[in-house]
């Protein structure tokens, strides 16, 4: 076996932009070929991985299953929008997606289960990477379920069927006539993708927002020069329309742009035949959160001539 030299270790790293170790252990597997050692890192999807992960993968796909009483979402990221068209990306996250069905909120046994009984998902991103040379990453997925009633679901600016921007899911308990709940809970999940409600109700809403923005109107209310008493009526009035705002239940239905959504699943529960819930709910917006970068063309080409 050739001998692994820290020049050649050097070149090889210089040369494909892979980690140190990756490069020595492509030498040893490759005696010390480097040509040979730069085609193993490119298969294994390591090769210009150091300068692929710098790079924000904020593009991608939002890929949404829904079978009967159970839904799952999941987001995978790249790092142009051209991505989201390639027939290759648009196969693994459908398939994924399909995977996560059955581990509804187990991330890491999504993780780790296998895609078409090979590789597991996390080992399919690498070589994903190295098939599409753009930086790739799985970054969320989630799931819901019901017992009794039904999942639905709604994808936005959809490129292929259950894939797009923005996946929701929407679960509706009840005993009633499952076609017609289906109906309901995929024009309350378009609803969910428009209004974008961040809780399901009042009591849901998380304590520390409520108090921040109790904090908020009154001191607003006071710059008034009003009473206490009247202060207080004041911030009450205006959590009202905070509720409307963020919460699901207390949203005006964008389907009608009159009915409060609570209002819409009361009055459905006669034509689907039985009382119905809304249970849950989940949003997943594409790159949200994710800090998107701006980059100077001009200035990356004159690095890459340098």
């Amino acid at each position: 076996m050739a001998e692994i030299t820290a020049a050649a270790v050097k070149e090889l790293r210089e040369k494909s932009g892979a980690g140190m170790m990756d490069c020595k252990t492509a030498l040893t597997e490759n005696d010390g070929d480097l040509e040979a050692a730069v085609d193993w890192l490119r298969k294994k999807g390591l090769s210009a991985a150091d300068k692929k992960a710098g790079r924000a993968a904020a593009e991608g796909l939002v890929g949404m299953a829904v079978d009967g009483k159970n839904g799952a979402l999941v987001e995978v990221n790249a790092e142009t929008d051209f991505v989201a068209r390639n027939e290759i990306f648009q196969d693994f996250v459908g398939k994924v997606t399909r995977l996560a069905l059955a581990h509804g909120d187990d991330e890491a046994g999504l993780k780790a289960a296998s895609v078409d009984g090979g590789a597991s998902v996390e080992d399919s991103v690498v070589d994903l990477v190295a098939t599409i040379g753009e930086n790739i990453g799985f970054r969320r997925s989630t799931g819901l379920s019901v017992e009794n009633g039904a999942v639905a679901g709604y994808v936005h600016n959809q490129v292929a069927p259950g894939l797009g921007k923005i996946g929701v899911l929407v679960a509706l308990e009840s005993t009633g006539d499952a076609a017609k709940l289906n109906e309901l809970g995929r024009h309350l999940a378009m609803h969910v993708a428009a209004a974008q409600p961040q809780f399901l109700d009042v009591a849901s809403v998380d304590a520390g927002v409520l108090e921040r923005e109790r904090e908020v109107l009154s001191e607003q209310a006071r710059v008034s020069g009003k009473p206490e008493e009247i202060v207080e009526k004041m911030v009450e009035g205006r959590l009202r329309k905070f509720y409307e705002e963020v919460v699901l239940s207390e949203q005006t239905y964008v389907v009608d742009g009159e009915t409060k959504v609570s209002k819409v699943i009361e009055a459905a529960t006669q034509e689907i035949g039985a009382p119905v819930t809304l249970s849950g709910f989940v949003c997943f917006t594409l790159g949200e959160g994710i800090e998107r970068r701006e980059e100077d063309f001009a200035d990356e080409v004159a690095k890459l001539a340098n």
